[in-house]
C-alpha cells in the first residue's frame, strides 16, 4: 500500500499546519507563519484570525504573555474600521470571493492595534469603576484657588496640590488660567480628549478645527478668562504662563513638579481603546475608566519605552495656529488680566526639523499597546 495514503491531503495539511502554529504561539513561540512547518491537532471549530495570531507572536517577541493573556488575544475581535478577521495564506484554499488569506507578518501595524484596542477595552471594562474619592473641602481661612486652562498642565498641578492637603476652592479663590504656547496647548487638547470624551485622528481633528477657525476649548485661554470673569470678576482671574508661579499663587510655598509630556502614541492608543469602550459602557463610565484605569497603565508603559516625541502641529496647520495665538495674546493684553509670565510665549516658535514625524505612527502605537498588555500581565 502506498505511504501517500497515510499522508493528509493538501487542504488538511494546511489546516493542521495552522493549528500547529497556534499551539506554538500559545507556548510562547515566535516563529513567523511562513517559516512554520509543524503540524497540530484542531483546537476548535475555527482557526483564530491572522491579526490575532500575529499580535500574539509580537507579544511573545517582546516578553512572556502567559497562557491567560494568549487565550484572550486569540479570542479577541478586530474592532473598529478595517478588515474582518483574516485567514492564513496556505492554511485554507483561496476563496472565490471575500478577502484573500494573508501572511500575518505582512499585516500593517494598524491592523494589530485594532485587536490590541479591543482587548484593552475589555480589560478596562472588566476592571470596573474605582471607589469614589472623598474630597476634602478647602480650608476657609486660606486664600483659595482654582486651576483651569490647559488640562494637561492644570490637572497634574492640581493633583499635586490636593496631595499636599490643598484642594481647590476656598475663600475668594484666585482663578489661575494656566497655559503655554498654542501649538503645545492644541496637542494637549487632543491628548486630553483622547483620554476622556473621545476625538478623531490627530490630523483629521486639526483639519476640522482649521476649517471652523476654532481654537480647542480649554486651549482658548482668552475664552476661559472671559467665562471666569463673568463668574468672579476680572481682578481674580490670572493668566499663568510661568508654571513656577503656580504654588505661590495657589497659597503653597513648595515648588511643584512640571507635568510630564505625553507621547503622541499614548493619545492614539487611548483614542482607539475609547472607541471600543464606548460600546461596552455608558459615556460617564467610559471617561472615568479611561482616566483612572487606562491612563496610568499607558503612561507607565510609555515611560519604559525609548523616549518618543510629543505631539507636534504639522507644517500645514502652523500659520493658522500662529494667527490664532497672536489674536489670543492681543485679546488678553487688551482685556487687562493679570499675567504671570511672558504673553509672547503664547505664539509658538517651531523647532521641529523638516521631515520629523509630527503625529502618532501605527508602529509606535502598536509597540506601546504590546508594552501595556505585557505590563498588566506582570502586575495582575
Amino acid at each position: 500500500m502506498s505511504s501517500s495514503l497515510h499522508q493528509p491531503s493538501t487542504d488538511t495539511r494546511g489546516e493542521q499546519r495552522a493549528w500547529g502554529w497556534v499551539a506554538h504561539l500559545r507556548d510562547g513561540g515566535t516563529t513567523p507563519w511562513l517559516a512554520w512547518e509543524g503540524l497540530g491537532a484542531s483546537r476548535g471549530r475555527y482557526l483564530p484570525g491572522a491579526q490575532q495570531l500575529e499580535l500574539l507572536r509580537r507579544l511573545n517577541q517582546a516578553g512572556h504573555p502567559g497562557t491567560a493573556l494568549a487565550d484572550s488575544v486569540l479570542a479577541a475581535s478586530a474592532a473598529g474600521r478595517g478588515r474582518a478577521d483574516l485567514e492564513l495564506a496556505g492554511a485554507v484554499p483561496e476563496p472565490a470571493f471575500g478577502p484573500a488569506p494573508v501572511d500575518p507578518a505582512a499585516l500593517p501595524a494598524g491592523e494589530l492595534v485594532r485587536v490590541a484596542a479591543s482587548l484593552l477595552a475589555d480589560q478596562v471594562a472588566d476592571a470596573g469603576l474605582p471607589e469614589p474619592e472623598v474630597r476634602r473641602a478647602a480650608a476657609w481661612w486660606r486664600r483659595g484657588y482654582r486651576l483651569v486652562g490647559d488640562p494637561e498642565l492644570a490637572d497634574p498641578l492640581r493633583d499635586q496640590l490636593v496631595a499636599r492637603g490643598r484642594p481647590p476652592g476656598g475663600r475668594e479663590p484666585r482663578v489661575l488660567v494656566v497655559g503655554s504656547d498654542l501649538g503645545t496647548m492644541t496637542a494637549h487638547a487632543w491628548t486630553n480628549r483622547a483620554f476622556t470624551e473621545g476625538v478623531n485622528a490627530w490630523r483629521e481633528w486639526l483639519r476640522q478645527l482649521q476649517e471652523r477657525r476654532e481654537v480647542p476649548g480649554r486651549a482658548d485661554l482668552l475664552a476661559v478668562c472671559r467665562a471666569w470673569e463673568r463668574r468672579v470678576g476680572k481682578a481674580r482671574v490670572h493668566v499663568v504662563l510661568d508654571l513656577g508661579s503656580v504654588p505661590r499663587l495657589a497659597g503653597d510655598r513648595r515648588s511643584l513638579a512640571a507635568p510630564t509630556p505625553v507621547a503622541a502614541e499614548a493619545g492614539e492608543l487611548a483614542r482607539r481603546v475609547g472607541s471600543v469602550l464606548g460600546l461596552l459602557v455608558l459615556p460617564d463610565a467610559r471617561e472615568t475608566l479611561l482616566t483612572t484605569r487606562l491612563r496610568p497603565r499607558v503612561e507607565a508603559a510609555a515611560r519604559a519605552l525609548p523616549a518618543a516625541p510629543a505631539l507636534v502641529v504639522p507644517p500645514e496647520a502652523r500659520d493658522w495656529v500662529e494667527s490664532a495665538a497672536e489674536r489670543m495674546r492681543e485679546g488678553i493684553k487688551r482685556a487687562g488680566y493679570a499675567v504671570h509670565g511672558d504673553l509672547d510665549a503664547l505664539v509658538p516658535r517651531w523647532s521641529t526639523p523638516a521631515g520629523t514625524v509630527v503625529g502618532p505612527t501605527p508602529q509606535a502605537t502598536l509597540d506601546l499597546a504590546v508594552k501595556v498588555l505585557l505590563d498588566e500581565r506582570r502586575t495582575a
